[in-house]
């Protein structure tokens, strides 16, 4: 069926535009108003084949949402539950106007879904890679309880605040990596091509050159040399650690180490725990069961070694367990957040306990990343001081060698 690109306003005025299949012109105009689109131009698709757009692009695991589409989305279709406009024709409207390939492929095969007799979270599982499995669990519970509206209302806040506290982390993250990048480059340039230049110099002296100086020149020239060695045993140490943690044992280990860096694996640790309890409060709140919700977040933890712990956590509410006495065992909370538990459980109010413990953690990875250039900074100078001095003694060490030997 030929595809046709169009362009059209929505009933509240703005721009639309995408793809659409058609027999002809006015088919896919038809097929618009149907929508709530009024057309403005309809026109043959540069693309011939551009239905395979989207899946070429999955398939390469390009052209993916964003977590701002899945956000855009959630409240999209809250507001379409809440003002009860049908489901067929609410997602017909969005798959006609999101500007994301991907994502308006994946809404046309849902609503084929719904149209052929299948439930709405079934057709968002057939899709895991942009509905996570906690996402479909809780837009289940909404229909099966009939609170869909409310369900994509917490499922937009969730990914919200959940995105804004990676975003800290990473944003918090970038100086060092870029200090450490900018420390590297600036090796590299001194070793292999100042060095070189102040060589036929320090060969005047000898075998009176200084042992810094013999390193750094030594190491100059093998990489000159060998460059090619380098390039291989560093790709060749880039493949094997890559195959290793995709191993169970080496993510594990690998995830474990990461909890345990200064300052920084705390920081990581406590935005897990967060988004840990966030998602067992947005599950509990929604009606999903504990144990369903303890090991969808397992599956999904992102970390082998939280993954472990909150499956330990699992299998303890299964044996009976209260949740505090659980986590207790299984030692992922501080006393305060189980005693925080503990009371949640007591009063029947467990989710917005959780809702609270998620809060806690999220003003504690706040207040650490405040204050990270500062835990940082002290490693970063012993780093950069280290390695300035090596250099500084590399090159001036001879240099003081020969102005001594003029002298005399």
């Amino acid at each position: 069926m030929p595809v046709y690109s169009y362009t059209g306003r929505v009933r509240g005025g703005e721009l639309a535009s995408g793809l659409m299949e058609g027999d002809t012109p006015d088919a896919v105009a038809a097929r618009l108003l149907g929508n709530g689109i009024t057309p403005i131009e309809v026109a043959p698709a540069k693309v011939e084949n551009a239905g395979d757009i989207g899946q070429a692009l999955r398939k390469l695991g390009l052209g993916k949402p964003r977590t701002s589409d899945l956000v855009l989305f959630s409240r999209q279709m809250y507001t379409i539950t809440k003002s009860g406009i049908p489901l067929l024709r609410g997602l017909k409207g969005l798959a006609a106007s999101t500007h994301n390939a991907v994502l308006r492929e994946v809404l046309e095969e849902v609503l084929r879904d719904l149209e052929g007799g299948r439930d709405l979270a079934g057709s968002l599982a057939r899709h895991p890679r942009i509905f996570p499995p906690l996402y479909v669990s809780i837009i289940r519970v909404g229909e099966e309880t009939g609170t869909l509206e409310a369900s994509f209302r917490r499922l937009a806040e969730y990914i919200q605040q959940d995105q804004d506290m990676q975003d800290r982390i990473k944003a918090a993250l970038r100086y060092p990596m870029i200090v450490m990048c900018v420390i590297a480059a600036a090796i590299a340039v001194l070793t292999l091509f100042v060095m070189p230049k102040f060589e036929p110099i320090f060969q005047t002296l000898g075998d009176n050159i200084p042992w810094p100086t013999l390193a750094i020149m030594g190491l100059s020239k093998f990489v000159q040399q060998f460059w090619y060695v380098v390039l291989g045993v560093l790709g060749l140490a880039l493949f094997s650690f890559r195959r290793y943690v995709r191993t169970e044992n080496g993510r594990f280990r690998w995830d474990t180490w990461k909890l345990r860096i200064p300052v920084i694996g705390k920081l990581v640790h406590e935005g897990s725990l967060a988004r840990i309890a966030r998602s067992l409060s947005i599950s509990m709140t929604a009606g999903m069961p504990v144990i369903q919700t303890l090991k969808i977040i397992a599956q999904a933890a992102g970390n082998q070694y939280m993954a472990e712990r909150v499956g330990r956590l699992r299998e303890a509410v299964e044996r009976g367990d209260p949740v505090s006495r659980a986590a207790a065992s299984v030692g992922m909370f501080p006393p305060l957040v189980l005693q925080m538990l503990a009371v949640g459980e007591e009063t029947g109010d467990l989710s917005a306990l959780l809702d609270e413990v998620a809060g806690f953690y999220e003003r504690e990875v706040d207040y650490a990343l405040k204050n990270l250039s500062s835990a940082i900074e002290p490693f970063m100078i012993i780093a950069v001081g280290g390695i300035v001095c090596i250099l500084a003694l590399g090159v001036m060490l001879p240099m003081w060698e020969m102005i001594s030997r003029v002298q005399v």
